[in-house]
C-alpha cells in the first residue's frame, strides 16, 4: 500500500477512536454529576414541576433507563447523525452549533494564522544572532508564556478600550470587534511557536548545506528564506497544527471575555446548564476539527520532507 494512503487510513482509524473517546468520557461525566437532570430540562427547581411532569420528561429523554442503556441509545443516535436537541434552546444541535460556529472560526483563522505569520517573522530575525538579542526575544517569550490568557485579554481590554479608546471593548460589528480577541487568541500562541521554530533554525543554520549556500553569495535574508526556513518548518506545522485542533478552549476565554457569539460561549453555557446533547455536540466538534487538522499536518509534513512519504 503506498506509504500516505496508509498513514491517512491510520488516522482516520485513530480518528474514530478519538471521536468515540470524547463522546464517551463527556457523556459519562456530565451523567455522573450531581442534579436530576430531568428538572434541569424543565427549567430548575424554581419551575415546580408535578411528579407526573417529571416522569414524562424522563421517558421522554429516557432519563428512567439506566445510564448504561441511555448511552446505547445515544450511541446509536449518534452513529446516524442525530446529536439530538438542545434541552434548553429547544432546537437541533446541529442548527444550534451551526448559529454559532461562524464567529469562532473567524476568530480561530485569524488568532492562528496571525500567530503563525508572527512567529516565523520573530524566529527568522532572531535567530543566530548577538547574544543579547536572542537573550531578550527568549526573555520575553518566557515572560508572556507564563501569563495566563485570561490576564493578557484584560490587559488589552484596559489598555486599548478603557484607557486609549482605541477599540471596542465588546461585540462582533466589523473588523475593529476582532482585533482584541484576536490578539488574546494570538500572543500566547506566539511564544511557544517562535521558541520552537528559532530553536530548530538555529540548528538548521549549522548545518553544512547553509555554509555551501553562503559560499555561492547567498544573501542572509536568501540563505534563512529559501534554504533555512523550509527544513525547520515541520516542527512549526507539527505544533500549528495542535495548536489549531486547540482554539476552541481559547475561544472560550475570549468570547466571553469580549462578550461575542461563538460555539465557546456556546458550550460554555450548555456545560453550566447540563445541557448533555448540546455539550456532547460540540464536544464532537472540538474532536473532529482535532482530527482534521491533524491529518492536514501530516500531509503537509509529507509534502515539505520527502522522507515522511516513505515511513
Amino acid at each position: 500500500m503506498n506509504p500516505i494512503l496508509r498513514r491517512i487510513l491510520w488516522r482516520l482509524v485513530a480518528g474514530i477512536g478519538v471521536l468515540w473517546a470524547a463522546a464517551s468520557l463527556t457523556f459519562v461525566a456530565i451523567n455522573l454529576t450531581s442534579g436530576d437532570l430531568a428538572l434541569t430540562i424543565l427549567g430548575g427547581g424554581d419551575s415546580l414541576p408535578t411528579p407526573e411532569v417529571l416522569a414524562r420528561v424522563r421517558a421522554e429523554y429516557h432519563l428512567d433507563r439506566p445510564i448504561p442503556e441511555q448511552y446505547i441509545i445515544y450511541v446509536g443516535k449518534l452513529l446516524r447523525g442525530d446529536f439530538g436537541e438542545s434541552y434548553h434552546l429547544r432546537i437541533p444541535v446541529t442548527k444550534a452549533i451551526a448559529q454559532q460556529i461562524r464567529p469562532t472560526i473567524e476568530l480561530a483563522v485569524t488568532g492562528g494564522s496571525f500567530a503563525v505569520v508572527t512567529a516565523i517573522v520573530i524566529a527568522v530575525l532572531t535567530a543566530r544572532r548577538s547574544r543579547w538579542v536572542r537573550s531578550a526575544a527568549s526573555g520575553s517569550e518566557l515572560i508572556v508564556s507564563s501569563i495566563p490568557a485570561i490576564v493578557i485579554g484584560i490587559g488589552l481590554l484596559l489598555v486599548f478600550s478603557f484607557y486609549f479608546d482605541l477599540l471596542p471593548s465588546s461585540g462582533q460589528d466589523g473588523w475593529k470587534t476582532l482585533v482584541l480577541p484576536t490578539f488574546m487568541v494570538a500572543i500566547p500562541l506566539i511564544t511557544n511557536l517562535s521558541q520552537v521554530l528559532r530553536n530548530e533554525l538555529e540548528e538548521v543554520l549549522e548545518q553544512p548545506f547553509i555554509t555551501t549556500a553562503r559560499a555561492r553569495g547567498l544573501s542572509d535574508a536568501g540563505v534563512r528564506l529559501g534554504h533555512a526556513l523550509r527544513h525547520a518548518l515541520i516542527p512549526l506545522i507539527t505544533l500549528s497544527g495542535f495548536i489549531f485542533g486547540n482554539l476552541l478552549g481559547g475561544a472560550v476565554f475570549a468570547e466571553s471575555l469580549f462578550a461575542r457569539q461563538g460555539v465557546g460561549r456556546l458550550m460554555s453555557t450548555a456545560a453550566g446548564n447540563k445541557d448533555v446533547p448540546l455539550v456532547l455536540g460540540v464536544t464532537m466538534l472540538a474532536a473532529a476539527t482535532y482530527v482534521v487538522v491533524h491529518l492536514v499536518v501530516d500531509l503537509l509534513n509529507a509534502f515539505i520532507d520527502p522522507r515522511v512519504k516513505t515511513t
